[in-house]
């Protein structure tokens, strides 16, 4: 399966571990619940997809590479203790807490969170001191005469043998009691993260025409060499980072990331060229409606390659504009999750506004303090969270400055500086839904309804950005060229089923 489809299965068994009865009890007893083992290809996203399911479901998340440990760090150190039995003194061993089991109740500690995940990784690696402790890890969830706390479950993860020479086979007696599921790269399953990530366009376009090299392998006697989804990834943040700051981009740099010379040279052509799209086709221009006549007549003549690129240049461009609109959107409803609460609060006079906003500012930050410690905190939430309290610390010093003394003041002026930012932000809900016009009219005069409209409309589907902004913003002419692609896709399936016919 892939990558996609392995996170749902690891979602669901989470669910099913976490389901109780009706005392509380978690339905499945700890000691039946079989860790998961992921196991597939490096690079393709396993301890990604672990810190998604923990931020989705708002759990904790404690991470482990077992290619780090010792047996002793894993186990914990012997001591001596003194015990007695049946009027008899003994001296017994004991172990101290397991580094790993250790951080688990600190961070269950620190944050509250009962229930989390314990995510241990390459785990089909460890060392031949520690291998019969993790096997009895596996099975009975405890190093030594300590236990993994409850509620807490087990994933691990592990490369296949083929991709590591240390990796350690297991006997049917262990597979028997874990939950296996083995993950393939797959490019398309990819795409859904890599767009909500963010990923360079260069890389996207380059892997929409060149899908192959998505993920490649190969192991001669010579060499090894090799393209991982992780690369691409590490690849496109420093391909972010240097345009910013305006480092050139070079075969030297693509190929620390492409360990693959005869693809890390084709991408770093492709880049060239998709640097000379951008500034040949004048994006900005397209999409506020204004291009010229030789535009047009240079996109119709392109060649398909060049097509692809430029409506992926277009696609990126308003998909960034929809992201930072998301990350905006998500800031505004959470600041008026809080104003809602303060508005109660200031209707009292025994509490002065100071005393409620220092308040909420506090609390608010000790929040995302914890749920960050916790792994439960994406991104996008952090935003939302940082965004509202900047707000409430910038409204706090503007009161202060001007001396507003009622809380029923002080309630007004925040009022109305939110409004002005709901405002500018439905101006620019305005601003992406004309250039989106803009792109689909563009599309609709060069190539009227060819395979580059099913392309472009088969990219707003999958890109999250873009279906987000169009599921609650709306978009006519999306909508418009969405069921004529429903309908072509009808005709064609049914196309297919009269070949299988007349076979």
């Amino acid at each position: 399966m892939n990558i996609q489809e392995a996170k749902q299965q690891i979602k669901n068994a989470i669910t099913a571990y976490f389901t109780k009865d009706e005392f509380g009890q978690y339905r499945i007893p700890i000691e039946r619940q079989r860790p998961v083992f992921l196991i597939g290809a490096p690079g393709i996203g396993k301890t990604a997809v672990m810190e998604q399911i923990a931020q989705e479901m708002n759990i904790g998340l404690v991470s482990y590479s077992m290619t780090h440990h010792t047996r002793q760090s894993a186990l914990g150190l012997p001591f001596i203790e003194t015990q007695e039995f049946d009027d008899e003194t003994y001296q017994v061993s004991e172990y101290t807490m397991s580094e790993i089991l250790a951080a688990v109740y600190k961070l269950k500690k620190e944050t509250g969170y009962e229930e989390g995940i314990l995510f241990l990784d390459e785990i089909n690696c460890v060392s031949e001191t520690l291998a019969p402790s993790m096997l009895q890890f596996l099975q009975y969830k405890t190093f030594g005469t300590h236990h993994l706390p409850y509620g807490w479950i087990v994933v691990t993860a592990g490369n296949p043998p083929e991709y590591n020479r240390s990796v350690r086979d297991y006997d049917i007696v262990t597979w028997d009691r874990l939950k296996r599921i083995d993950v393939e790269p797959d490019f398309d399953a990819w795409k859904e993260y890599a767009y909500k990530k963010g990923i360079h366009g260069a890389v996207m376009t380059f892997l929409e025409i060149k899908k192959q090299y998505f993920y490649v392998v190969e192991i001669t006697a010579d060499r090894k060499s090799f393209v991982t989804a992780r690369g691409w990834e590490d690849l496109s943040e420093m391909m972010k980072l240097y345009e910013e700051n305006e480092i050139e981009i070079d075969l030297k740099l693509i190929g620390q990331y492409v360990q693959n010379p005869q693809i890390a040279k084709e991408f770093s052509i492709y880049y060239d060229l998709y640097r000379k799209y951008q500034s040949d086709y004048q994006i900005q221009d397209i999409l506020s409606g204004c291009e010229s006549e030789t535009i047009r007549g240079r996109a119709k003549k392109a060649v398909f390659d060049e097509r692809l690129s430029l409506l992926g240049l277009l696609l990126d461009t308003v998909d960034g504009e929809m992201k930072t609109f998301d990350q905006k959107d998500r800031a505004i409803l959470e600041t008026l999750r809080i104003l809602k609460l303060i508005k109660g609060e200031l209707a009292t006079e025994f509490t002065s506004y100071t005393e409620v906003l220092e308040t909420y500012i506090k609390e608010e930050e000790t929040g995302r303090k914890t749920q960050k410690k916790a792994g439960s905190l994406s991104k996008e939430t952090e935003y939302a969270q940082q965004y509202a309290i900047r707000f409430l610390e910038q409204m706090l010093t503007q009161l202060k400055r001007e001396q507003v003394s009622t809380n029923e003041e002080a309630f007004l002026m925040i009022k109305n500086a939110y409004n002005e930012q709901v405002a500018e932000h439905k101006e620019q809900i305005e601003r992406i839904k004309s250039r989106l016009s803009n792109l689909f009219h563009f599309v609709e005069q060069v190539y009227e309804d060819g395979q580059e409209m099913l392309i472009v409309v088969s990219e707003l589907t999958v890109r999250y950005y873009c279906s987000q902004f169009i599921s609650k913003r709306g978009c006519t002419e999306y909508f418009k060229h969405n069921e004529e692609l429903k309908f072509y896709e009808k005709k064609q399936e049914l196309l297919d089923k009269i070949d299988q016919l007349q076979k």
